[in-house]
């Protein structure tokens, strides 16, 4: 629950836990927020779309003359928000990949590095190892701690807005 509200409180050290249930906490914390709420990441509703995007194209595959469309609810989903929803998530991946990269040339251990970034970018507040629940952030040096930092802009404020912000383009008139 408190990952899910951006609280980022814990209430066990769970970098205690075997991998893949410490794994699997940072996995579905990518999807915990709902729409409009201040949590990051990507958000249930384009998880649902995404998913039902993925059932769409594998009935094209099967049935490529079929007319398939994209429902939410009783909405259909236009395609350019389906575009917008994929790009989106191309530039989520990419930013989780950068960053990482970025973390593990100043010689922190992958997990911490990955982990860290996905729980700055998710805004949920503890990573794992040595950004875990037990632990603070203060670990990392000043570089880390401004990728980390980008990370949750990246996140709070939303992809696509923060970045048409630092584009010239929307400075100029």
């Amino acid at each position: 629950m408190s990952l899910a509200t951006s609280l980022g409180f814990a209430t066990t050290d769970y970098v205690q836990w075997p991998l893949f249930g410490q794994l699997w906490i940072l996995f579905l914390g990518s999807f915990v927020a709902c729409s409009g709420s201040a949590g990051g990441g990507i958000k249930m509703m384009r998880a649902v779309v995404l998913y039902k995007q993925v059932s769409r194209e594998l009935t094209r595959a099967m049935h490529p003359r079929g007319l398939q469309t994209v429902r939410f609810g009783e909405t259909v989903i236009p395609d350019h928000v389906l575009h917008a929803i994929l790009g989106f998530m191309f530039i989520y991946v990419v930013s989780i990949v950068v960053m990482t990269l970025l973390m593990v040339a100043t010689r922190l251990d992958i997990i911490t590095a990955f982990s860290a970034v996905v729980a700055c970018l998710n805004n949920t507040g503890p990573g794992l190892n040595l950004v875990g629940p037990a632990t603070t952030y203060a670990v990392l040096t000043d570089f880390q701690t401004w990728v980390c930092t980008w990370a949750m802009l990246l996140g709070r404020l939303e992809i696509f807005t923060l970045l048409v912000l630092l584009t010239p383009g929307f400075w100029r008139r």
